[in-house]
């Protein structure tokens, strides 16, 4: 039974919509906006029948079906290169390619290939723009063969922004209008995003989450994802920051806090008294770090704080008037939300908020500024247990805790203009007062769009920045993403001599071995607290404290005596938020100049591969000798990496750069290319070769079964000699062993990365054996025929070493979240058993892993229903 519409008159004409309350037997007032988000969906797309069944909490799977898709280029790229090996297949089958094309529109931002390569000179942002160009050529006539030949796509050329903050800025509207009929038909703006920070768009109202590229290449097809009885959790926030911390002191307590609870994979919708303060700045902040808290998504739902931002923004009167008059009918307009029946409840008092950061492995590992000195000496840890004091080193122009990065980056506080103009005025100050940064500081400023540029050059502050070496080098993730570029000349030579260095970022991710592979530790900070830091040039430290530096007269400098008042603060944020920025930013925002025209391609409905390509290689995985059998017993299975707690998709698929002595480094040697462009493994994910001898090749990986060795390596049996984890992979392979992996708390925690599976999948992997997994490389797993299994205890409290034998048995008759018998050979002693469970959430998922993949069903379903070629 479909759902009836109604009628809504605006200022810019009558829509249509579908009434949410419908389906409900409740206030909708008493049922959480995202709930309400969902039943609209489910009601449009499944009828009322399923949406009652929802509405009612009979544990129903929600089929989420959006209304856009948001890729950036690291993982757009290899999306689109998967259907672009479709349409090649159905044109081999002698099928229609057209048949393979986006179902949803699709935004495409390309911010994930610039490098903070050149720093500290007015010239860096062209530089490294060149660098980018240079290097990516390959790449980007891809993307604009693509962009003619995919009608569902717009590219957005680089050096536009970040993708979070160009989405917030210039894409999302809040209510979808679908135009046909006699009336449009308006509903929620919903997407998925290739990217984990893809929540923050739930500021303004916009229910969005991460998913991997996997996942989104199946909604491009048509297929839903499915989403398992959905619960939200209500996180109710009180108080207001104390004069003195910023936005970002404030979404590290809530990361912190929430971290606590059990909210992974859960919805999660802000509330209290609290938002009234919250501009959707500040909002962005908090919800942009969901991925970091563990959440899917972070809904603040639409008030007035979001109608004055897009009337900032956009400028479109009619606009505004449709997302009140619409939300306020369905019931998703909020003032407040403390009425509402929430699975849960958090309270979170933001006065508890401090300068502080989060480091120097985690972000959710909080420190006040008191403590950053003692966290180097506690993870400084020896063999036996002991503490040692960071050293300093005798071959070493630098000790241990010298600060070699300070990069004020990523989505996550550059959208916030309140703490960009804290870090402008914090560095006016320091110049005013004679500071200056050392020589083994990299600084570098990556706006997280054009407009930040502006308004901070408007308010005087960009050229203070400047004198700090606080440089525009791009648009674009750069030093969050691992895109540092190279360190300065005595910052390399002390981690060539063995000194454990440090990185200060206003980023949102700090995982080991991410931000740079010659740093040990890395904090996650405030915009100001990055300058603080640069000038004080050590996370040794206290800058409670400890002077930054001294003035030429010799005085020393506090952090206090820099900071800025809030009054000043406010003032210039007043003053700097001008209309005109956002609208002549939008202007060209789909126009990359003449240096992205330039850039030549071959139109037509098939991508024409070079052979000679050591960038764009067509994907293997439609091939047959990549087809996996389905859901049959996994027997003989040889453990590949046996991981520690919080094994991130860094660890599985690092995204920096390509160390020479590795084997994708030796691989691309081999093809001839120069190991000064050998990139980054970001931007050579459209090269599965290269890919797949860099997965689980982080420098920093620690792998159980060579627990002497950190780095890509393993063993295959107690006592052999270490080998990377590429070539003993292709020794199972070689002996048809399957291949497992072992792994203890929150594996794949970190970015939405699919490769993180990829990887796995042509290394041979069959299953993953973990405590647990976070949410988006759980999906990614199975969409790439990888089954995850829970087991019940750890690998040490079930007595594994890793370098046991392995069988899966049951998979044939395996149901959603059913038990699978696991079966433990070891030479000389009895099988033994106990049993894991498959962390499966749907019978759609089930057909996945039944036809080796959410690809190889996509392209099974497209063959069956694709018209004959021309």
């Amino acid at each position: 039974m479909s759902a009836p519409r109604a009628v809504l008159s605006t200022r810019g004409g009558d829509v249509s919509y579908v009434p949410i309350s419908d389906a409900l037997g409740t206030d909708p007032a008493r049922v959480p906006v995202t709930t309400l988000i969902l039943l609209e969906m489910q009601l449009r797309h499944r009828g009322i029948e399923a949406a009652r069944r929802f509405a009612e909490g009979h544990g129903e799977t929600v089929l989420f079906s959006p209304t856009r898709i948001v890729c950036q280029d690291h993982s757009g790229i290899p999306a689109f290169m998967d259907l672009t090996a479709m349409r090649w297949r159905l044109r081999r089958a002698g099928l229609d390619p057209k048949s393979v094309e986006p179902v949803v529109p699709v935004d495409l931002v390309v911010d994930h290939s610039v490098e903070a390569f050149d720093t500290g000179t007015r010239g860096a942002l062209e530089l490294n723009l060149a660098r980018e160009y240079r290097q990516n050529r390959e790449r980007y006539a891809f993307l604009h063969w693509a962009n003619s030949a995919f009608d569902n796509l717009r590219v957005i050329p680089p050096g536009k922004g970040i993708i979070h903050q160009v989405h917030l800025e210039h894409l999302a509207k809040v209510v979808s209008v679908q135009r046909g009929g006699d009336t449009p038909l308006v509903c929620p703006d919903t997407v998925l995003g290739t990217d984990s920070h893809t929540p923050m768009i739930n500021s303004i109202g916009v229910l969005g989450f991460g998913v991997g590229g996997i996942d989104a290449e199946a909604v491009m097809l048509g297929h839903p994802l499915p989403l398992a009885d959905p619960q939200i959790v209500g996180v109710r926030l009180t108080g207001a920051p104390p004069p003195g911390s910023t936005m970002t002191d404030v979404v590290l307590l809530i990361t912190e806090r929430l971290r606590q609870h059990d909210i992974v994979g859960r919805f999660l919708e802000f509330h209290g008294p609290a938002l009234a303060a919250l501009n959707v700045y500040d909002r962005a902040t908090i919800a942009n770090m969901a991925p970091e808290y563990g959440a899917t998504c972070a809904l603040f739902p639409v008030d007035r704080q979001v109608l004055d931002y897009l009337m900032l923004v956009r400028g479109d009167p009619d606009l505004c008037d449709l997302v009140e008059r619409y939300t306020k009918e369905q019931g998703l307009f909020r003032d407040d939300g403390s009425d509402t029946d929430y699975v849960r409840r958090i309270d979170i008092d933001l006065t508890e908020a401090e300068p502080c950061v989060a480091g120097p492995r985690r972000p959710q590992d909080r420190l006040p500024l008191r403590q950053v000195p003692a966290s180097i000496h506690a993870d400084s840890g020896a063999a036996d247990g002991s503490k040692p004091a960071p050293e300093e080193h005798a071959d070493s122009a630098l000790p241990d805790g010298a600060l070699a990065i300070a990069a004020i980056t990523s989505c996550t506080n550059t959208a916030n203009p309140a703490g960009m103009i804290t870090a402008g005025l914090v560095a006016r100050n320091a110049v005013r007062l004679g500071l200056r940064v050392p020589d083994w500081v990299k600084t570098s400023l990556a706006p997280g769009s054009q407009v930040v540029t502006r308004y901070l050059d408007e308010a005087g502050l960009l050229p203070d920045l400047e004198k700090l070496g606080f440089h525009v080098v791009g648009y674009g993730c750069t030093t969050c993403i691992g895109n540092s570029g190279p360190l300065a000349e005595k910052a390399a030579a002390a981690a060539a001599d063995g000194a454990a260095l440090a990185a200060v970022l206003s980023g949102n991710r700090n995982f080991e071995g991410r931000i740079h592979g010659q740093v040990k530790w890395a904090y996650l900070a405030s915009p100001g607290l990055v300058v603080a830091w640069a000038l004080a040039g050590s996370v040794r430290l206290d800058l409670t404290s400890d002077p930054l530096g001294t003035t030429p007269e010799g005085r020393p400098v506090m952090l206090a005596d820099i900071w800025p008042e809030p009054a000043e603060i406010e003032e210039l944020l007043r003053s700097s938020q001008r209309p005109e920025l956002y609208r002549t930013a939008a202007e060209d925002l789909f126009d990359g100049g003449a240096r992205w025209e330039s850039v030549g391609y071959a139109p037509g409905e098939l991508f024409a591969w070079d052979p000679e390509s050591t960038y764009l290689v067509e994907p293997p995985f439609f091939r047959d000798e990549y087809a996996r059998s389905g859901l049959a017993d996994i027997t003989g299975a040889r453990v590949l990496v046996h991981a520690e707690d919080f094994f991130t998709t860094d660890h599985i698929s690092p995204a920096g750069e390509i160390p020479l002595a590795s084997p994708a480094g030796r691989h691309l040697a081999e093809l001839g290319v120069r190991e000064d462009e050998f990139g980054t493994f970001g931007c050579r994910r459209g090269n599965h070769e290269v890919l797949a001898k860099g997965t689980f090749g982080n420098v920093r990986l620690r792998n159980r079964l060579v627990p002497e060795r950190a780095g890509g390596w393993t063993r295959t049996h107690p006592g052999a000699t270490p080998v990377t984890v590429p070539e003993a992979a292709a020794g199972y392979a070689e002996r048809g062993v399957p291949a497992i992996v072992l792994a203890g708390t929150n594996y794949g925690m970190g970015s939405s990365r699919d490769w993180a599976a990829k990887g796995p999948y042509l290394l041979g992997v069959r299953a993953v054996l973990a405590r647990d997994f976070e949410r988006i490389h759980r999906s990614n797993l199975v969409g790439m025929g990888i089954l995850p299994l829970q087991l019940p205890r750890s690998s040490e409290e079930l007595g594994l070493s890793g370098f046991e034998e392995y069988d899966l048995l049951g998979l044939d008759g395996l149901e959603p979240g059913g038990p699978v018998t696991v079966r433990v050979r070891e030479a000389d002693a009895p099988p033994r058993l106990f049993t894991a469970t498959a962390c499966v959430q749907s019978a759609q998922e089930l057909e996945y892993l039944r036809h080796g993949g959410v690809l190889r069903l996509a392209l099974h379903t497209l063959i069956s229903g694709a018209s004959p070629a021309d």
